[in-house]
Parts: C-alpha cells; sequence; structure tokens
C-alpha cells in the first residue's frame, strides 16, 4: 500500500503515490565529502554546500526559445551525434561536486528498473540536445548546472543518450520534480553501490577512468 505521495502531479496532473519513499540523510552528511547524501521532495538542507546557494532556480525557462537561449551551455567540440534505428533521442548530465561527489537521482517507484541514474530525458522537438540535458536535470534534479564537457553516447532501453559532464551553479534539488523520489550526492568511490542497472556500468566505467 501506498505510504506517500509525491508533493508534486505527474505531467497529466494525476498525484503519484510512492510505494516505498525514500529516506533522507542527516543535514550532516552534505558537509562530508567521503558521505553520501539524500534529500527527499520538498526535504531539509543546509543552506549551502561548497559556497554556492542551494536556493530555488525560480526564473527557469518556461518557454522553448527560452530553453534553447538558457545559460549554461558549452562549445565544448562534440563528436557526432547518430542514435541507431528505432532508438529516440536523449540527453543527460553528469553533475559533479567541487568535492567530487556526484548527482545522482533516484526515480520514482524504481521506474525502468532504476534505483539511482543519472538525470536525462528524451530531446524535446525544438529544443537543442545541449539545452534539453540541463532542462532534463532541472526537472528531475531541481538543480541548476551549467555544461563543461562530453562524456559518453549510452544505449539505453528506449533511447540513445548523450551525457555531458556539468557542474552545479545553482538550484535546490529538493525542488525534484514527481519523475524523481529522491535526489543524491554520492562520493565517486561509492557509485557502483547506487548504480546497478546495466545500462549505467558503461558510464560508471568512463567517470572510473
Amino acid at each position: 500500500m501506498p505510504t506517500n505521495f509525491h508533493p508534486k502531479s505527474d505531467d497529466k496532473g494525476k498525484p503519484v503515490a510512492l510505494r516505498k519513499p525514500s529516506q533522507p540523510t542527516p543535514l550532516s552528511s552534505w558537509q562530508q565529502p567521503g558521505t553520501f547524501s539524500i534529500v527527499v521532495p520538498c526535504g531539509e538542507l543546509p543552506a549551502e554546500l561548497n559556497g554556492i546557494p542551494l536556493r530555488s532556480w525560480l526564473d527557469a525557462p518556461q518557454s522553448i526559445a527560452a530553453w534553447n537561449a538558457v545559460a549554461g551551455q558549452a562549445e565544448i567540440g562534440e563528436p557526432a551525434f547518430s542514435p541507431p534505428n528505432g532508438k529516440a533521442e536523449a540527453a543527460g548530465l553528469i553533475i559533479e561536486e567541487s568535492d567530487g561527489r556526484i548527482w545522482q537521482v533516484a526515480p520514482s517507484n524504481g521506474y525502468g528498473g532504476y534505483t539511482a541514474t543519472f538525470p536525462k530525458g528524451r530531446v524535446e522537438h525544438g529544443i537543442n540536445r545541449q539545452a534539453s540535458a540541463i532542462k532534463e536535470a532541472w526537472e528531475e534534479t531541481g538543480l541548476k548546472a551549467e555544461i563543461t564537457g562530453f562524456v559518453a553516447d549510452s544505449v539505453r532501453s528506449l533511447t540513445y543518450t548523450r551525457y555531458y559532464r556539468a557542474r552545479r551553479v545553482g538550484g535546490n534539488p529538493a525542488d525534484m520534480g514527481w519523475e524523481s523520489q529522491a535526489v543524491m550526492l554520492v562520493p565517486k568511490s561509492q557509485l557502483g553501490q547506487f548504480l546497478t542497472n546495466a545500462n549505467d556500468l558503461p558510464l560508471l566505467e568512463a567517470l572510473i577512468a
């Protein structure tokens, strides 16, 4: 039986029942670089992390044109992007903190067989790939990020996803959308304990390398 509902409704305005709600870690964990941290929707957080405020992104873009012009896109000399037949185009971010930890999401109710993964989503019609990655990361994590490089292209169950390396410049992970039941900050050495879906293993290897 559901024991909790996400504070945000899904894209159709329906409530999202969380069968096994995630549990937050103590506030002290956020200031310990060797420790993983977990926040749940509307959860409590410190005022800042690594000198950057954990503050809601209130003026996030609201239109296709505004997203295409969003700050945080970068000239990084990307390789060609060629999705295999039958795979939808998607984009995501691997957001790394200055203390070496990496942001992840826990999809609501383990959607797609993921207990944890990196934020990503299908590229929306009319929005360029980098802007889509920034948009999807904000929707799933509540974070405002800027792209710093290319990580890898990854074959997923239904998509072919380009992952960019990024850094947090604002936002509040407690503002996560309904697709996430928790946002986590994980030391690189512990990523393998969280990234258990086979689709994420090539990304894990790329990050460790």
